[in-house]
C-alpha cells in the first residue's frame, strides 16, 4: 500500500527518486502513466494489469470511454528503478505533468501519484477547504 507524501527533486535528465518505503513494491518494475488533475499515476505491474483489463472492457461504441482508455494507455510507460532509487519520467509526461525541478510523490493506496510541487500545493490547499462539503458528497457514496 502506498501513502504518504514526499518532496523530491527532478534531476536534469528527468529522474525523480521514489520514495524509500515504496521501492520494495515496485523493484520488479512499474508503469507510469498520465493521471488525472494532471499529475501522473505509476502503477505496480500487478495494480496495472487489473486496471488495463477494466480499460478494455469499457464499451467501445462510447466516446467518453474511448477518450479515457486512449488517455490512460497511450501515455503509459515501463520503468524501473535504478541503482539510487529513481525512475526515469520520459518527457510527454512531464510536460504533461508540469514537472520542472521539483516534484511531490503521493501515496494514494494501490498507485502513487507525481505532481509538480506548486500544482500539488494549490490542489491539496483548494481541497482542504472544500473538505466539509466532499465529506458530505462522500455520505451518497456510502462513506
Amino acid at each position: 500500500m502506498f501513502i504518504g507524501e514526499f518532496q523530491h527533486s527532478i534531476d536534469e535528465k528527468g529522474r525523480v527518486a521514489v520514495p524509500a518505503k515504496f521501492r520494495r513494491q515496485i523493484s520488479g518494475g512499474a508503469i507510469i502513466t498520465r493521471g488525472l488533475d494532471k499529475c501522473l499515476f505509476i502503477f505496480t505491474k500487478k495494480d496495472w494489469q487489473i486496471l488495463a483489463e477494466k480499460l478494455i472492457a469499457l464499451p467501445l461504441s462510447q466516446a467518453n470511454s474511448r477518450a479515457f482508455v486512449r488517455l490512460m494507455l497511450s501515455g503509459a510507460s515501463d520503468v524501473g528503478l535504478d541503482s539510487q532509487g529513481r525512475v526515469l519520467v520520459p518527457d510527454y509526461l512531464r510536460k504533461y505533468a508540469g514537472l520542472k525541478k521539483s516534484a511531490q510523490v503521493i501515496g494514494v493506496y494501490n498507485r502513487m501519484e507525481v505532481w509538480d510541487e506548486k500544482a500539488w500545493s494549490v490542489y491539496k490547499t483548494k481541497t482542504e477547504g472544500a473538505s466539509e462539503e466532499i465529506a458530505e458528497k462522500m455520505a451518497d457514496l456510502g462513506i
